[in-house]
């Protein structure tokens, strides 16, 4: 199977790689926590985010070809561009961010009036 016959998807803590065609689970790669995870293919692997780190994956097995765990940054939300897909992946992230801001919101908006 080639990596263009896959398509990544991020969700809760964990990548997972879905058979273009098929729809089939080929794998799952579970990262950290269960957070929002930033997905973008990249150079022949796929670059994930999640709970404030970084997760090289193999594209055919899901395998962390490395990991870095950011250290001094927070677990906060990350996005991921390269050369060519600058801009393009970032939608999900802001949008995932003004969620969490509003979430964010009406809890202290909820505390105040308790």
């Amino acid at each position: 199977m080639k990596s263009s016959e896959l398509v990544f998807i991020g969700i809760k803590g964990s990548v997972v790689a879905l058979n273009r065609a098929t729809g089939k689970q080929v794998w799952t790669a579970r990262l950290k926590g269960s957070d929002f995870v930033n997905v973008v293919v990249q150079g022949g692997a796929v670059l994930a985010s999640c709970y404030g780190e970084i997760f090289w994956l193999d594209p055919l097995t899901g395998n962390a070809l490395w990991h870095n765990p950011l250290k001094g940054f927070g677990t906060e939300l990350a996005t991921i561009a390269g050369e060519r897909d600058l801009g393009l992946y970032t939608a999900a992230t802001f949008a995932e961010k003004r969620r969490r801001d509003q979430e964010a919101a009406s809890a202290a908006t909820a505390a105040t009036t308790a």
